[in-house]
């Protein structure tokens, strides 16, 4: 495969990211969801602010273009470590293509649902641990975006002890780079964290609350 090849893929890969679920949904209706709410062009505020059935197809869009974007750069890339290469690659462009999007004056979303649809492409097992850790900061705390950079976190350690032999160190670099990602796009909630001002889903929020009453 040639270098020129491959630039095609991560630009297709940025501009397939760069197609932003709730910007393109939110024109049907009429409204940007980046002047509502936290103005965050993710599923999060997109649920906040439109209501659960316009954050579905949201997550259902943002998530699938991560899929697409890994699955289309692999076809006909026949040896493993070049295609799981090319794979982490390309799921940084759509990323990148999904926080910053040239069609939407490079005002984007946080990147954690295409992220999902790129591992689930990648190595579907290994979103089972993040989930399990999602979950349970979320019925701790009810921080998505806490949760969120957890769960990213978490994938540093699953990678290091499940990720095979000869592809661990790249696993384990992609698994850091994603953390710090997360952490960097999620910066905003950890000021509004900071400040007591980050909103909370109380109702998932179950072993927070048992425990303020336990105590």
């Amino acid at each position: 495969m040639s270098w020129t090849e491959v630039l095609l893929k991560l630009i297709s890969a940025y501009l397939l990211g760069s197609l932003s679920g709730s910007l393109m949904l939110g024109r049907l209706r009429g409204v940007d969801v980046r002047q509502l709410g936290s103005g965050n062009a993710g599923g999060t505020n997109a649920f906040r602010t439109q209501g659960w059935r316009f954050a579905l197809a949201v997550v259902l869009v943002d998530v699938g273009k991560g899929l697409l974007a890994v699955w289309v750069a692999q076809r006909g890339v026949a040896e493993p470590g070049l295609a799981l290469r090319i794979g982490l690659a390309v799921s940084a462009a759509v990323v990148l293509g999904h926080v910053w999007p040239v069609f939407f004056g490079f005002k984007g979303g946080k990147g954690a649902a295409t992220l999902i649809g790129a591992l689930g492409m990648l190595w579907p097992l290994v979103l089972l641990p993040l989930l399990v850790v999602w979950l349970l900061s979320m019925m701790l705390t009810g921080f998505v975006g806490l949760s969120t950079m957890l769960g990213g976190i978490a994938l540093i350690p699953v990678v290091w002890w499940a990720a095979p032999d000869a592809d661990r160190m790249l696993w384990l670099g992609a698994a850091v780079s994603i953390a710090l990602f997360l952490v960097f796009t999620h910066r905003s909630n950890i000021q509004r964290m900071r400040d007591g001002s980050e909103n909370r889903f109380e109702r998932i929020r179950i072993i927070g609350r048992w425990w303020e009453r336990a105590r």
